[in-house]
């Protein structure tokens, strides 16, 4: 299965591309995806839409995992990076690519294993797991890279979902 993370930003969109099989992970490719500062916010979405569209017909991924958004003090850079997070998920629905979003929280549990693990902690993991020599650059990457990681994780579990519980006695 091919994963590609995406770490949702209006001024660098971080991604990562995994392939997953029985429960092993490669990483294929990582990267970022970036607007010009001085551009009006409505010319940033529109080439963060088209951008995201040429790397999902680039990259040919068979499901994308998205971060969910997290406010956490400054409610102005999280209103724009929901405006990027949206074009994001209207991109993957046009391009037909499955769509999975993951909190922080997740994300940290999944790879680390400690759902409140630290962003290096996260890293290190991330570059331990897919077997690479350096943490990936910028941050952004690493943390896309990090998603696609948790969707390999969360996918294959045997785990059931959705509270899919059943007693046998």
């Amino acid at each position: 299965m091919r994963i590609l993370g995406i770490d949702p930003g209006i001024a660098t969109i971080g991604f990562g591309l995994v392939e997953a099989e029985r429960g092993q992970a490669r990483m294929v490719t990582y990267g970022a995806v970036t607007t010009p500062a001085g551009l009006p916010l409505s010319r940033r979405l529109y080439q963060i839409d088209r951008d995201m569209e040429e790397l999902i017909g680039k990259l040919r991924p068979d499901v994308m995992a998205v971060e969910e958004l997290f406010f956490n003090t400054n409610l102005t850079t999280g209103i724009a990076v929901a405006h990027g997070r949206g074009v994001i998920l209207c991109a993957a629905e046009r391009c037909g690519v499955p769509l999975y979003e993951y909190t922080p929280g997740q994300v940290k549990l999944a790879v680390t294993g400690y759902g409140k693990a630290e962003k290096r902690q996260v890293m290190d993991m991330t570059k331990r797991l897919l077997h690479l020599r350096a943490v990936p650059r910028p941050d952004d990457a690493a943390d896309a890279l990090a998603l696609a990681l948790c969707h390999a994780r969360s996918f294959t579990s045997r785990l059931p979902k959705n509270g899919d519980v059943k007693e046998t006695i």
